[in-house]
């Protein structure tokens, strides 16, 4: 006979096996999901998964990737050569010692 607390091991596979996150959306906002997904062929875990991704690496992107036409470019560069002189609190704070030379 089988201990009613004995449970089966849980499965511990880390490739397969992922975080859980819990959303509560308004219908409305669920059913325009899943109509998009009946579309794509995809699940509404599959599509949010891929949208919160795309939107974040897009974050990280809007931080480091700068896209410029020639002209904009030429300015960026000519600002970058001839900055303007550091005006009151910007002059005094570099010219203190960072931190991590003290």
């Amino acid at each position: 006979m089988t201990d009613v607390t004995e449970r089966p091991a849980a499965r511990q596979d880390p490739v397969r096996r992922g975080s859980t996150i819990n959303l509560r959306v308004e219908t409305e906002t669920r059913d325009l999901i899943d109509a998009a997904t009946s579309i794509v062929g995809k699940t509404r875990t599959e599509v949010m998964i891929e949208t919160a991704r795309r939107h974040a690496t897009n974050v990280f992107l809007d931080q480091r990737l700068f896209v410029l036409t020639p002209d904009q470019h030429d300015a960026f560069t000519h600002a970058l050569d001839n900055p303007r002189p550091a005006g009151g609190r910007l002059g005094a704070l570099m010219k203190r010692r960072p931190p991590w030379e003290a």
